[in-house]
């Protein structure tokens, strides 16, 4: 049987970018060839991020003006953007995260950065081929950064969910000043002496996201590291709005899925069941459903590139909301039907299924999904005008 893992959406890409999306499916092809091979606690995608980085992906979400293909940060580049997380999800749910942190990252520097950072951290992506992440969720020994002397801070305290410590060179990290201001920095971890907690990770799916607590008690940075003005990480629209980004890798895993559910059915020589052809039928319209969610989310992404009035940010964040929770009703429902076509013949090892439906599952419980939906019934029940109104 020939599986067809080429672009689907080729009429979608760039000019002159045809090299570049042929590089994205060979790493495509390999994620999915490798996946089992490193679904473990404590492994890290290594081999992954060798060919991501050596075929320019990782430049990916960084300015042309730096070299970059500017996927996320230049008007228009949305879809390019989602396309390529959805593509890298559907590889490997476990690289598409880290992925989806490390243009999270790039997209906050080129955001609220100094031209001076932008340039300097654009750099290090494009000529020394770093990775970026964004370390943001903490318990009570959380991150605090307290000036020592002029221009100069010292950190104390944990990040926990930290993916890919021990592996990203660039962390975007947050912590609380004296004041309780909330400030981005960028931290050197190459170059800095951390605590790193791998008995923290024992997670259902995602094993090899390399997702641990790290302790950065007595690092030192300087007003260099620092990224924005104080509250600059929850500004609206990104916080919220960048929702649409992990929804893009999430439903890469849901068309993986439906894929896979196809492939075993024909391998199985059950296609001709009415009942399986009936549950392939709705798989395929969900699948149909979260790209369309998507194409019109990367719109939103491309107007969060000029919003500046509160009503075009809530606009955007709820659009946000909307796709996410769709995205990730697509993926439960998809979960559901597949497992239903397998049966507990197909959830046995090495089939996929196992491993895809435990990293799906575990990558959709984003936080405060139930506020998420309330803020979506909210906007809607704020305006008086026809429901296909609210989002021109």
């Amino acid at each position: 049987m020939t599986e067809d893992l080429g672009p689907a959406t080729t009429a979608d890409q760039l000019p002159g970018r045809a090299p570049f999306w042929s590089a994205v499916e060979q790493v495509v092809v390999f994620c999915r060839a490798n996946a089992a091979a490193i679904d473990y606690e404590g492994a890290f995608p290594e081999e992954e991020f060798r060919r991501i980085a050596a075929a320019g992906l990782l430049s990916a979400p960084v300015g042309v003006e730096f070299g970059g293909a500017g996927y996320g940060v230049t008007p228009g580049s949305g879809w390019g953007l989602l396309h390529l997380l959805r593509r890298l999800g559907y590889g490997n749910l476990t690289v598409g995260r880290l992925y989806e942190g490390h243009a999270n990252a790039l997209q906050l520097i080129q955001t609220f950065g100094s031209s001076e950072q932008v340039a300097r951290y654009s750099r290090e992506v494009v000529e020394k081929q770093l990775t970026f992440g964004v370390w943001n969720t903490e318990m009570a020994d959380g991150v605090t950064i307290a000036p020592t002397t002029p221009g100069r801070y010292r950190l104390h305290g944990s990040k926990t969910f930290a993916s890919g410590a021990g592996w990203i060179q660039r962390p975007l990290v947050t912590g609380a000043l004296p004041d309780g201001g909330w400030q981005m920095f960028v931290v050197p971890a190459d170059r800095c002496e951390t605590s790193v907690d791998e008995s923290w990770w024992k997670p259902l799916g995602m094993r090899s996201s390399a997702t641990f607590k790290i302790d950065f008690t007595g690092v030192e940075l300087t007003e260099d590291n620092l990224i924005g003005r104080p509250g600059d990480y929850h500004r609206p629209p990104w916080f919220t709005g960048g929702a649409i980004r992990f929804a893009a890798v999430q439903h890469g895993g849901s068309e993986a899925l439906l894929d896979e559910t196809r492939w075993f059915l024909q391998k199985a020589e059950r296609t001709e069941d009415p009942f399986q052809r009936q549950r392939i039928g709705l798989m395929q319209i969900a699948a149909e459903s979260g790209e369309q969610w998507l194409r019109n989310g990367s719109v939103m992404l491309d107007n969060a590139l000029s919003a500046s009035d509160d009503d075009q940010f809530q606009r955007i964040m709820t659009y946000a909301g909307m796709t996410r929770t769709a995205v990730e009703q697509i993926a439960l429902d998809m979960i559901q039907w597949s497992q239903q076509s397998v049966g507990s013949r197909g959830l046995t090892r090495p089939e996929p299924f196992e491993r895809l439906i435990r990293d799906l599952t575990m990558y959709l419980r984003q936080p405060a999904p139930d506020a998420t939906l309330a803020g979506v019934g909210e906007y809607s029940l704020s305006y008086q005008c026809r429901s296909d109104e609210l989002w021109s």
